[in-house]
């Protein structure tokens, strides 16, 4: 009797135990990445000089941010969070017109939180704080080829939490439209959810993919933006970024309008070059914007490598700015009045 006792427990344990193992191995595992970056850069004017958002310290090994995100979906359901740490992820500026920043004091920043839910195979709902659907930059340097960021991420809006809906009508063709939180990347709302934003997706040709973006709310203002990026052959890439702003009217007039061209080529497997050339401009106005003054222009070049060695990748960079008026805000070593800046960096980015 006891024999058959014990054989019946150990029969009971093992399929106990191969169900377990079955639905450990039918649940998708949780999805841990992140990134670590840090830079040296100097500026020829001997201080800080351009104001575009991150690596502003002159002169100094400095850091960029650890980022920390975590994913993970079930069945139809899904979540990301994401935390970073560090400057880089921490000053996140509030294009509102009183050139503040937000979060100034805090040592981490969320990035991302946010549900999600495929109601079919083509469409999905999002709801929580997501990083911006507009432009072609992103706070993560490992999203980007250039370490440096352009006039136009620095004065767009770097997260939009709301809810939104997604819808695919095929591979190459989708919508996405939603209704976001009165106040760029804030976590919640000044009482209003009356931003209204959408995205229209169209991908023409392989390797060829194109993003038509709209933003605008009685608080944010209205934003509109072309985000295109096409791998031309193997080698060869070539981005765009265009984007104009008008301020709503509670803040203040004026706003920006502007043109990033993103080609790159790879030299070889582990070695890629790239130019970033930038045209922004500001509207007649009392918006603050990072940039020149109101009415203004700067043209700006910036010479980037990526370097890889599997999962870092060191980036030099060379980068030049020239505004259209001496009285923009460049200064020299001596803090003259001057037309022109410019700067090196080296950084690393270790992707993980």
């Amino acid at each position: 009797m006891k024999k058959r006792l014990l054989l019946l427990s150990f029969f009971t344990a093992s399929v106990l135990a191969a169900s377990a193992q079955d639905t450990t191995k039918s649940d998708p595992p949780l999805i841990i990445s992140g990134s670590v970056d840090t830079y040296y850069k100097y500026d020829f004017s001997k201080h800080s000089n351009i104001p575009t958002s991150f690596a502003s310290d002159q002169n100094s090994i400095s850091i960029g941010m650890i980022d920390l995100g975590l994913k993970k979906k079930v069945g139809k359901a899904a979540f990301v969070g994401e935390l970073s740490f560090g400057p880089r992820g921490q000053y996140q500026s509030v294009p509102n017109g009183d050139g503040a920043a937000l979060n100034a004091n805090n040592s981490f920043h969320i990035q991302n939180l946010y549900v999600s839910y495929d109601v079919t195979d083509k469409f999905n709902l999002t709801g929580g704080y997501m990083a911006t659907f507009m432009g072609y930059e992103v706070i993560s340097p490992v999203g980007n080829f250039n370490y440096s960021t352009s006039y136009l991420f620095t004065n767009g809006p770097f997260q939009n939490p709301g809810f939104k809906a997604t819808y695919a009508f095929a591979s190459t063709v989708s919508l996405m439209a939603g209704i976001f939180n009165d106040t760029w990347n804030a976590y919640n709302s000044a009482g209003k959810m009356n931003t209204f934003g959408a995205q229209l997706m169209v991908s023409p040709v392989k390797g060829w993919t194109a993003y038509l973006n709209v933003l605008s709310g009685e608080v944010s203002g209205t934003e509109f933006d072309l985000t295109t990026s096409y791998q031309i052959t193997d080698a060869f890439k070539l981005g765009l970024n265009a984007a104009d702003f008008k301020p709503a009217a509670v803040v203040g007039t004026g706003g920006f309008t502007g043109v990033a061209l993103y080609p790159q080529i790879a030299v070889s497997k582990d070695v890629t070059l790239g130019l970033r050339g930038e045209y922004f401009k500001t509207k007649n106005g009392t918006y603050l914007t990072a940039g020149p003054a109101p009415g203004s222009s700067v043209v700006a070049g910036t010479l980037t490598a990526n370097i890889k060695a599997g999962p870092l990748t060191l980036i030099p960079e060379f980068r030049f700015d020239n505004t259209k008026d001496v009285n923009d805000g460049f200064t020299t070593s001596s803090g003259l009045a001057t037309k022109k800046a410019s700067q090196i960096l080296v950084a690393a980015v270790y992707a993980f």
